[in-house]
């Protein structure tokens, strides 16, 4: 962003406006830009003395039967003739549509629509969001840092880990303390981190105390150089209980080594109920009930997510008097299958590694393929702050009602939202459901990502919106906007089903008429 910040001049207000520049008043920044050029975000530039939104505006075609696409309406370097390449359900989206800056005008476009007898309206606007962030699932049991270590970009904080999920390490990365309340320097790497996390492309995070990890939604992580390949198929008291039947009568012990809870197959519920005999196993650890055991290793990329590399380490002396006996046999194996290794016991009761036999590879497979791939998830989240929601309707604090009431249906660029109970309009969604490259940012530092809101025109009208504004998808495409570039198309993958007839007639309480 910092080069960036060579190709544009601000201005206070009063100061003469430098020759052959127009003044953009998209966001604070108020970039005077050049003809030819664009602003300080890269959206919007100045063409032949207009100012233009650089990104085309993205239409979902929702015709098909297999739950709709993007398709461009217009090629490469073509004139937009106004038409879509099929006519059927047509989805405005607020990719490319501009924001309400300086908040007191409507949405760039509010649209209305028939569907299935129901006359609905969507308010289309790219929100400014200083308050958001991103949650990241990454699905590994290795190590990547001790809960709350501090998760750096660029050398810079922003973020941290946070609770650990089942099978999966967690990060909370953003938020407008990280954006606006440190230094520019990291506002500014927060906010490159996060734009790049949301557009899906890959992200080097340093966790203090930790891992490297490489980011990227919907592909594996890579921790400190290494390719995960899949997440746990369970912890190792589940793995037990999943597959105990494999193993009956194939051999005497089988220990799965999990960070967790490592799992006991002689002592745990499942070998009881299949009648498997005592070995005389000790386990360094601490027992929580009969074959399950907690804190038998540190955290770390070995084993299970434990730190170990032998996993001999974790037992103690075995007890003749409670099965223990030469020639025992020993399965020990990691959750995700990918360790594994075969032991008997010599006649001093000391486990000695066998070559591994054939008859237990199966049942090694068998996890393996129970095992997920590892990916990691990222989910937007944004506060829907008042300037936003004034752009929906002279009163904000109606749309607030409406969406918590579920009248009004909220998607990102397209995509379903999670909205937080409580108040405000706080929003979550994955990423890999919204159109590639949908978000944008402003140097103030802050994200820009596009929302729709979507309910019945009879409702919106009540809500105090700007029925004046209202505009047919035809007209839209036939006029453009404010800042609309017409002369561009898009295409982009997308299968988010629109519109959510049955949310917003359960809504009107008796259904459309």
């Amino acid at each position: 962003m910092s080069e960036l910040a060579e190709r544009f001049e601000t201005h206070d207000p009063g100061e003469k406006q430098v020759a052959e520049k127009i003044r953009c008043d998209a966001c604070p920044v108020m970039c005077y830009i050049a003809d030819g050029r664009t602003g300080a975000c890269d959206r919007y530039g100045n063409v032949g003395g207009r100012i233009v939104r650089m990104d085309p505006l993205t239409i979902l075609d929702h015709a098909t039967e297999a739950g709709g696409a993007v398709v461009p309406f217009v090629a490469e370097g073509e004139e937009w003739d106004g038409e879509l390449v099929n006519t059927g359900r047509r989805f405005v989206t607020a990719i490319g549509a501009g924001t309400t800056y300086p908040d007191y005008k409507p949405a760039p476009f509010i649209v209305s629509q028939e569907v299935e007898g129901v006359d609905l309206v969507t308010v289309v606007t790219e929100g400014i969001f200083s308050y958001c962030g991103v949650k990241v699932k990454i699905d590994t049991d290795r190590h990547i840092g001790p809960e709350t270590a501090t998760v750096r970009a660029g050398g810079e904080a922003i973020g941290h880990v946070t609770t650990g999920e089942y099978g999966s390490q967690m990060l909370s990365l953003g938020g407008v303390h990280h954006l606006t309340g440190g230094s520019k320097t990291e506002g500014r790497a927060t906010c490159d981190a996060l734009l790049n996390l949301c557009n899906r492309k890959p992200v080097e995070l340093t966790i203090d105390g930790g891992a490297v990890v490489i980011v990227e939604a919907g592909k594996p992580p890579v921790i400190d150089g290494k390719l995960e390949q899949r997440m746990r198929v369970g912890c190792g008291s589940a793995t037990i209980g999943m597959f105990a039947t494999q193993w009956r009568g194939l051999v005497d012990e089988v220990v799965v080594v999990d960070d967790h809870i490592t799992g006991v197959v002689s002592e745990h519920q499942a070998g009881k109920v299949l009648g498997w005999q005592d070995t005389g196993i000790k386990i360094v650890g601490r027992r929580s009930t009969p074959g399950r055991y907690f804190k038998v290793s540190e955290p770390g990329l070995g084993w299970g997510g434990t730190s170990i590399s032998d996993p001999l380490s974790i037992l103690g002396e075995w007890n003749a008097k409670k099965g223990a006996r030469p020639g025992l046999s020993l399965l020990m194996v990691s959750t995700t299958g990918e360790q594994f290794a075969y032991y008997e016991l010599d006649d001093a009761l000391k486990p000695v590694q066998k070559p591994f036999p054939e008859r237990l590879q199966k049942s090694v497979g068998l996890i393996e393929d129970n095992c997920e791939p590892a990916l990691c998830t990222v989910l937007f989240v944004g506060g829907a702050g008042g300037s936003l929601r004034a752009g929906v309707t002279e009163n904000p604090v109606n749309l607030t009602r409406s969406v918590q009431g579920l009248t009004t249906y909220v998607t990102v660029g397209g995509a379903p939202v999670y909205v937080w109970p409580g108040g405000g309009i706080t929003l979550m969604v994955d990423v890999t459901r919204v159109p590639q490259d949908a978000f944008g940012y402003v140097p103030t530092p802050a994200l820009v990502a596009p929302i729709e809101f979507t309910l019945r025109r009879d409702d919106y009208i009540r809500l105090g919106g700007y029925e004046a504004e209202i505009r047919s998808v035809d007209d839209i495409l036939a006029k453009g906007g404010e800042y609309l570039n017409p002369r561009r198309g898009t295409a982009a993958p997308a299968s988010n089903p629109w519109p959510p007839l049955a949310q917003l007639r359960r809504a009107a309480g008796n259904g459309a008429k």
